[in-house]
């Protein structure tokens, strides 16, 4: 059976003993419970034989509820048929006592519980409980402050969704890590929940905390696409020297000197007369230099 890695073992002879003849894991187990006692129920179904399940272990072992929120549930599974309490003697000769809790994951009717107890016979596997007891109250307010870490609440909320992926405080921590990521590449508490939980197998989760871990491989959002940094190179126009977007030149110019072409200086039209009397004065100059 698979463990969490911070599972506290009980004195020789104590802590957890499962009761005989339970049914096969599957995703029923604890769907008639409230969130929370779903919840507790099947972090205690992973734990081996022998393992701690006092109150005190309970609350450290998971990130949500204190000490006072695991003794209501405690008594809650109980009445829901799936947790008996026993002191037993170690043997005759012997004063010592052990204080051993019966768990099952199948839930049994008073009637299975004192027999076994008692006699140590089990009925058939399938039997429910028939107690007529009421269901126990449908408590779902958290009470215990989880590490701010978005990543560790949002693996810590896993076991609300479905108790099949319910993590121990070790698990979430072990895992955030993976988690983070996740959320670092865009995905949101809402939908990192649905990836995680969509599709559980029918027949459950042997074990929770390695599920998830390969999930969290498997299912991993793509890298977000990383901006490029700003350029640092100005591109001008040729010929004004104005910077520009490259789009914006053409042949290297920008809008405004790739306009009209610069005309060129109108030339001026003389008059044939103007032309003699131009000549004319020319040639006296002439005469007159060469006179002297």
């Amino acid at each position: 059976m698979a463990t969490h890695d911070s599972t506290a073992m009980a004195a020789s002879g104590y802590g957890k003993q499962s009761a005989p003849e339970q049914l096969p894991r599957s995703a029923a187990d604890f769907s008639h419970l409230p969130a929370r006692e779903a919840y507790i129920a099947s972090l205690i179904d992973h734990l081996p034989d022998g393992a701690a399940m006092d109150v005190k272990t309970l609350a450290v072992l998971q990130p949500h509820y204190g000490q006072m929120a695991c003794r209501t549930v405690l008594n809650n599974l109980s009445t829901a048929g799936h947790l008996r309490r026993v002191r037993e003697r170690i043997s005759s000769k012997d004063c010592r006592w052990v204080f051993r809790t019966y768990f099952s994951r199948t839930p049994r009717s008073d009637a299975w519980w004192t027999r076994f107890l008692t006699t140590g016979e089990a009925s058939e596997a399938g039997e429910a409980s028939t107690s007529g007891a009421p269901d126990p109250p449908k408590e779902r307010t958290l009470n215990r402050t989880s590490p701010t870490s978005a990543a560790y609440a949002a693996l810590a909320g896993l076991g609300l969704t479905d108790a099949r992926l319910a993590l121990s405080a070790a698990d979430c921590a072990a895992l955030e890590p993976l988690a983070a990521e996740w959320l670092a590449r865009g995905a949101t508490p809402a939908l990192f929940t649905t990836a995680l939980t969509a599709g559980l197998p029918p027949e459950g989760v042997h074990s929770p905390a390695a599920f998830t871990r390969r999930r969290l491989l498997d299912k991993m959002p793509p890298e977000r696409p990383r901006p490029e940094p700003p350029s640092t190179r100005v591109i001008e126009c040729t010929d004004c020297r104005t910077p520009c977007r490259p789009h914006a030149l053409l042949g290297g110019l920008c809008r405004a000197c790739r306009g009209t072409p610069k005309a060129s200086p109108p030339r001026r039209h003389l008059s044939p007369a103007a032309v003699r009397a131009h000549a004319a004065r020319a040639r006296q100059a002439m005469i007159s230099s060469s006179g002297s």
